[in-house]
């Protein structure tokens, strides 16, 4: 009886995609009333299956942190992309948390050769996520080049990012058509006061790099209603 327990115990663990986060308590964020791109659109050039349809929708597992994918994301523009928002604001939230995750990359970010205008160095400021707590007091969150993101096409074979993780790997059919990987990045921010309830966030881009920063989905940890 016991074995069998144990056989029923593991094949839940390996079927069920909550299995890698544990018993943690997640509740997501909804970006779709924000949402500005859709995962099917063609990403920043324009070109035909640049896209990220194949990204798996609704409730999923990335580098063990639980996020709902939604038909749309967030897209910043940058100096490629005129047509785009450099911030977009109240992303409504209304709750306390201990932890904010966010599923996200950029774009333009592995172009170029040092020295030239394309070229986006490791270290560089990109953007912010800026929260906004109940008791009108704010923080802000950094996205740093090398450290949170790097280029969402695997252009250079690039380095791990240092402080976020890669959560997602995959392709598209333009990027096959170069033999390029295309991913997206988990990067955690453990809040400094857990007890007050946020209000909303705005993402913002930052600095005057090339790079067009993109957010998929956010999710909360420890959450209080």
């Amino acid at each position: 009886m016991k074995r069998m327990l144990l056989a029923v115990g593991l094949g839940l663990v390996l079927c069920c995609p909550w299995a890698l986060a544990g018993d943690k308590e997640f509740a997501y964020i909804d970006l779709q009333p924000k949402a500005n791109h859709k995962l099917t659109d063609p990403f920043h050039s324009g070109s035909e299956g640049n896209d990220l349809s194949d990204l798996p929708k609704g409730e999923q597992v990335f580098a063990k942190v639980k996020f709902k994918v939604g038909d749309g994301l967030i897209q910043l523009g940058s100096k490629r992309t005129k047509d785009l928002p450099d911030m977009v604001e109240g992303i409504e939230v209304n709750r306390s948390f201990v932890r904010l995750h966010l599923l996200h990359a950029t774009g333009y970010g592995a172009y170029g050769n040092e020295g030239d205008e394309l070229f986006v160095a490791d270290d560089t400021p990109i953007g912010e996520y800026k929260i906004h707590y109940a008791d009108k007091t704010t923080a802000t969150i950094p996205i740093v080049y090398g450290k949170d993101v790097r280029d969402w096409w695997d252009w250079d074979k690039s380095k791990a990012v240092t402080r976020g993780k890669l959560g997602w790997e995959g392709t598209n059919d333009f990027a096959k058509k170069f033999d390029v990987k295309i991913r997206l990045y988990v990067t955690t921010w453990e809040n400094p006061h857990p007890e007050k309830r946020v209000a909303r966030i705005d993402y913002l881009r930052t600095g005057e790099s090339v790079c067009a920063p993109f957010c998929v989905a956010m999710s909360t940890e420890g959450t209080k209603k």
